[in-house]
This record gives structure tokens, sequence and C-alpha cells, in this order.
């Protein structure tokens, strides 16, 4: 069974792919409301090293109904999903929101 992961930040780029999955991604565009992008300093060095990048952005949520993170939904394996989870740091955490679409998916959060 598939497993829906919506992206906003590095998980997008095609070196983290290929890093973490082994493959490219094939997704779609969508919308969250009521979350807004933060940053986060990373200070995992295999992170790093994949992200080629020190600041992170970080989904937090927001009292503002209209504020939104445009982003990719991403439809991967569950053993995917796993490796998705060995990526992100402890500043993250796994959750399943409903997104513009209609379509739910997991999105990693301000822990």
């Amino acid at each position: 069974m598939n497993e829906y992961l919506f992206s906003y930040g590095t998980l997008q780029k095609d070196k983290v792919q290929l890093e973490t999955f082994g493959r490219l991604l094939k997704g779609s565009k969508d919308t969250l409301y009521g979350y807004k992008l933060s940053t986060i300093v990373i200070v995992d060095e295999d992170v790093i090293a994949k992200s080629e990048q020190e600041i992170h952005l970080l989904a937090i949520p927001s009292e503002v109904i209209t504020d939104r993170i445009d982003g990719v939904i991403f439809e991967i394996t569950h053993e995917e999903l796993l490796a998705a989870d060995g990526y992100e740091t402890d500043a993250y955490k796994r959750v399943k929101l409903q997104f513009e679409s209609g379509r739910e998916a997991w999105i990693y959060v301000a822990s």
C-alpha cells in the first residue's frame, strides 16, 4: 500500500531523494492551510551533507486560517516513509493532515 508524503522543503531536492530513497519521486502540487513556515538550524551532519544546507524550513501551526504552505505530495512506499523518518531530525514529527485537494498525506511539522 502506498503512502502520501507532503514536502515543503529539502525532500523536494533531487540529491536528497536519490540519497534517501534511491530514486526520484513523482508528486503533485498541493497546499496546506492553517500552517506557516519557520526556519531551523540543522546540526546533523548527515542531513547537512544530503541537503547541502544548514537552514531548513519548519512547518508550525498558525492561528490564521488563511496562512498556507505550498509544496508537493509524493506517492511513496511504506519503506520509503520510514527512510524519510530517518532523514528528518528530532525537531520534526510526522502527522497526517488534509490538504487543499482533499487528499490526506503525512507531513513533518515542528515537534
